[in-house]
């Protein structure tokens, strides 16, 4: 699990060096064993994992912007501390270690949205983790160096994998329809059509010959899409689905106790409303996080439904058997995999953290990313499934600093460059 870092003198006396103002490893777990006489969803109903203080290491000087803040180039950056000074521990770097050689094949590849490397940037590194055999931290150390992005402040939330009791067939008690993707939803990349909108894509479907808004929330949940056999089942509980949908992926338990596990296969185009602070600032709650969510939505069942349309972001599913799968489409691992926005962080780079709460602290490697989860050093921590992942994922908000590991040269390049 994440720890707060055991010791950060050392850093602490970089930073003052620098003249600085103060400002898990393995496969997602299963939720336990259940029988099908004793099925029952407890996960929304637990309380939010009481936070683990911890103090953050103070951000480094701020780059000197050298752009219009798009992505993390244009942000710039300046060179971390050492990465064997960071206080990360070795079951941690070990853990990321074999998500980074995950990612490997992907890295290189892909095209980095952030301006700060290319793929093969990463090849040295990626043949290296192959056949490595020593501890994750001297990998780490002998190929990639930390920089910070920006001003180096960060935020990162949590997310997990849900379970939700849910039919194949629609019954009496089942009756919250769960979408696979219609074929007549269209997605376009904008990059093909100017190279200043790389990146953005819009979805929508034709009709007349023009593209135009798909379906929202509420047009879909009044039946829009019923009669087409499109369900890949239906869910007991709507609250719960709709907090599958922010998650992107979850599992599904039906009445024999069998479990099937589904995977994001896109989203209808509309933007993402959270309720959260929808309800806070009218004054509806004052807890914020999931729990405090679904109790009013479970207690004003009718207001909660008008509410949750107001997010008319509505999220279709496909069956995952391999588990829950991350942009980069690989298996996201607990405690290790954090999704990010990869125009300021490259999709299948390492991520370290030191937040004012304990549990995300540490190293982390980008592999998903998330509607919400937008702008510089901005993450979303995965924490698997069961109720503890539950607990820390639901209340997770923290504030602090994030380094990011990039391969030397291009550290030394980016450094160099006027």
């Amino acid at each position: 699990m994440k720890r707060s870092l055991s010791s950060v003198a050392t850093y602490t006396a970089l930073i003052a060096a620098f003249a600085l103002s103060a400002c898990s490893s393995g496969i997602i777990p299963n939720a336990g064993p259940t029988t099908a006489g004793d099925v029952v969803s407890t996960q929304h109903h637990g309380q939010a994992a009481k936070p683990v203080p911890s103090t953050p290491v103070a951000q480094l000087p701020a780059a000197v912007p050298v752009g219009d803040g798009s992505n993390a180039a244009s942000l710039g950056v300046v060179r971390g501390p050492a990465i064997t000074e960071l206080g990360i521990t070795g079951a941690d770097a070990d853990a990321a270690m074999a998500a980074f050689r995950t990612s490997c094949p992907g890295l290189v590849r892909r095209e980095d949205l952030s301006g700060l490397t290319k793929g093969a940037d990463w090849q040295p590194a990626c043949d290296a983790v192959k056949t490595w055999s020593g501890d994750g931290l001297s990998f780490f150390a002998t190929y990639l160096d930390s920089v910070q992005v920006g001003d180096g402040k960060a935020h990162a939330t949590g997310y997990y994998e849900p379970e939700i009791l849910a039919s194949r067939t629609r019954q009496p008690g089942y009756e919250t329809p769960i979408y696979k993707r219609p074929p007549e939803l269209v997605e376009v990349d904008l990059g093909t059509f100017a190279s200043d909108l790389k990146g953005r894509k819009i979805r929508g479907e034709v009709k007349g010959g023009n593209l135009v808004l798909y379906a929202d929330r509420t047009a879909i949940e009044e039946g829009r899409l019923a009669g087409r056999g499109l369900e890949i089942a239906w869910a007991k509980d709507a609250p719960e689905f709709f907090f599958l949908q922010i998650q992107g992926s979850g599992r599904l338990r039906f009445p024999d106790g069998s479990v099937a596990r589904i995977g994001y296969d896109n989203q209808n185009g509309h933007p993402y409303t959270g309720i959260g602070k929808l309800m806070k600032d009218r004054g509806l709650i004052t807890d914020g996080s999931m729990q405090g969510i679904m109790r009013f939505l479970r207690a004003n069942p009718a207001e909660g439904e008008k509410i949750m349309r107001e997010n008319k972001s509505f999220i279709f599913f496909r069956e995952e058997p391999r588990g829950p799968l991350g942009a980069m489409g690989y298996t996201v691992i607990a405690e290790s995999s954090v999704a990010a926005d990869p125009k300021f962080i490259p999709l299948g780079a390492p991520v370290w953290l030191s937040m004012d709460r304990a549990e995300p602290n540490g190293l982390w490697i980008a592999q998903d990313t998330g509607g919400a989860i937008r702008g510089p050093n901005r993450v979303d921590t995965f924490w698997g499934a069961g109720d503890r992942a539950v607990a820390i994922a639901g209340g997770m908000s923290a504030r602090g600093s994030a380094l990011l590991f990039l391969p030397k040269e291009t550290v030394a390049r980016l450094l160099s460059t006027p």
